[in-house]
């Protein structure tokens, strides 16, 4: 049976649904120790406010649903990044606190689940401008066990003095993985970043196996290049 997705099906309910994580996730930052959402989640969730009216006005015609469908899609995505980068399997994170957002809610039964045991790596692919995607994500060596493996969390930073909003700033190379400061969680082979208006600056990856219970597994190799 495929699992539910947290995100509402409806336009109306999927509205609310961001702003109240937008407003939990900066009250509870400090106490989940994780940033707070960008300020420009905001102005994502008003545009698609605004969208939204225009869609529903009875004398709409089909450019203003298409806009409010693309607002829809650019807002989902930057929460998704949010909940999977931050709060997914964040341990300072509770149940009720994710029950509080609308997340999923993970059982705290205890199962006897090994942790991932095999490295895994991936390669470097740029689509486009800004556009960075990691891709043939595998395992290193000997296939993984799939029991053992839930999916793939990919850490990543960007080398630089950090800017106003400090977002993705690593201040040197990282050693390990355990340097680099953001991350998002996949089930699939590939993933693509969007880096818009950070074209030429370093950039760092590195992948470790998840399994269902948050474990994870041994560092892969540190991939770095430039944004195109």
């Amino acid at each position: 049976m495929a699992k539910k997705s947290y995100i509402p099906a409806s336009d109306e309910q999927f509205l609310e649904w961001a702003k109240n994580l937008v407003v939990c996730a900066t009250d509870n930052a400090t106490k989940w120790k994780v940033g707070a959402p960008e300020a420009s989640v905001n102005d994502l969730i008003d545009d698609f406010e605004n969208k939204l009216a225009a869609a529903k006005n009875p004398n709409r015609g089909k450019v203003d649903v298409m806009k409010k469908q693309e607002a829809r899609k650019v807002l989902e995505k930057e929460c998704r990044m949010y909940v999977q980068g931050f709060l997914a399997r964040n341990p300072y994170v509770t149940n009720p606190d994710r029950e509080m957002m609308g997340l999923n809610i993970y059982d705290v039964t205890p199962t006897v689940v090994p942790p991932p045991s095999v490295p895994v790596q991936g390669d470097l692919y740029f689509p486009a401008a800004g556009l960075v995607e990691v891709k043939n994500i595998r395992a290193t060596g000997v296939q993984e066990d799939k029991k053992t493996v839930q999916g793939v969390r990919i850490y990543y930073g960007i080398l630089g003095a950090p800017d106003e909003s400090g977002k993705f700033r690593i201040e040197k190379p990282p050693k390990t993985g355990d340097d680099l400061p953001h991350s998002v969680f996949t089930r699939q082979k590939k993933y693509r970043f969007d880096f818009t208006g950070e074209s030429g600056r370093q950039i760092f990856f590195c992948l470790r196996y998840e399994n269902s219970k948050g474990q994870a597994g041994p560092w892969g190799k540190i991939l770095q290049s430039f944004i195109p």
